[in-house]
């Protein structure tokens, strides 16, 4: 087996080609298409973490460049770097100057731009129309709300969406044939389901997971996730709406402690659980209600834990109502 502590699976898996990206089909065609014609507008990707931006930002440069991608390439993490300056001298300084071979410009990728200041946005905006014989910027985004509309409408816009679980199992499995590691069926979909659609959560969940042992279960993937097993999650509520609101409340507190779970990972989970519940539909709704008041509640710095017991003692009162 490969050593797993010496390699970065989300790096040595990365697409090398347009082939190799997953769950973006439809993106993927139309991008290669302005990479085939060397018509490449600006672009901005938008959507979840771990869904391809940068991952497809990298194949479009070395389809164009070859063997010179690095020089014409210029990779920025703007949440690292935001401010203006950033975008005044690095970015200005690369775009003015003229792309190594036959390719007419080079690209510009920034990532997490918006993470920009309002005043770097509006910088980059006529850095963008001043450079365009020269450069081509790639701009990747979690929230499109968050960049400013001149720069939005300066660019062709692709919404990533989070990769579907046959994607991520076909990944799955993929990587753990190359690296020797026995995964069995319940584990992939622990794997899948706490991925969640980004497979660079996945890559590295396997990692781990694979680190501790040549066979991955499932009780290894929840315990490394601080995920706890739908059954726990949904044992909890059950007990609950029967009115064993001590039961429930000590095996929620026994699952916290043994997967290391925070107030806000627990309501992340008990919230679509909710919908599994044998109660009537307006019980669930309100209940659904009730999940997204207790979370405010956290965010804003309420004690998690009573917090949580009463959001338990809601459900126990919920099937009366």
């Amino acid at each position: 087996m490969t050593d797993v502590s010496a390699i970065i699976w989300t790096e040595k898996y990365r697409p090398k080609s347009f082939d190799e990206v997953h769950g973006q089909h439809d993106i993927v065609s139309k991008v290669r298409a302005f990479v085939e014609q060397r018509n490449l507008p600006h672009l901005m990707f938008t959507g979840p973490a771990g869904t391809g931006k940068t991952s497809l930002s990298l194949v479009v440069a070395k389809t164009l460049f070859g063997d010179a991608w690095r020089e014409n390439f210029l990779e920025l993490n703007a949440s690292d770097e935001r401010g203006i300056d950033v975008v005044r001298v690095k970015v200005k300084d690369f775009a003015r100057t003229r792309a190594i071979g036959d390719v007419p410009f080079k690209i510009i990728y920034l990532d997490e731009c918006d993470a920009l200041t309002k005043e770097a946005q509006q910088a980059l905006r006529r850095t963008m129309e001043n450079f365009t014989q020269t450069c081509r910027f790639i701009l990747s985004a979690n929230f499109s709300s968050k960049i400013i509309d001149p720069i939005q409408s300066r660019c062709a816009i692709f919404r990533f969406k989070p990769l579907p679980d046959a994607d991520l199992k076909s990944m799955a499995a993929s990587i753990s044939k190359k690296e020797g590691i026995s995964i069995t069926d319940e584990a992939l979909d622990a794997l899948v389901e706490v991925a969640g659609g980004d497979c660079r959560r996945l890559a590295n969940l396997l990692q781990s997971a694979s680190a501790l042992g040549d066979k991955v279960t499932p009780e290894v993937v929840f315990t490394l996730s601080s995920h706890a097993r739908p059954q726990d999650i949904q044992k909890i509520l059950e007990l609950a709406i029967a009115g064993k609101f001590h039961e429930s409340r000590s095996l929620l507190l026994d699952v916290m402690l043994k997967y290391g779970m925070s107030g806000l990972d627990v309501i992340k989970q008990l919230q679509p659980a909710v919908w599994k519940l044998a109660i009537p539909d307006r019980a669930k709704v309100l209940l659904i209600d009730k999940c997204g008041e207790i979370e405010f509640r956290m965010v804003e710095g309420a004690d998690e834990y009573v917090q949580l017991e009463a959001l338990l003692a809601y459900v126990t009162m919920a099937k009366q109502s």
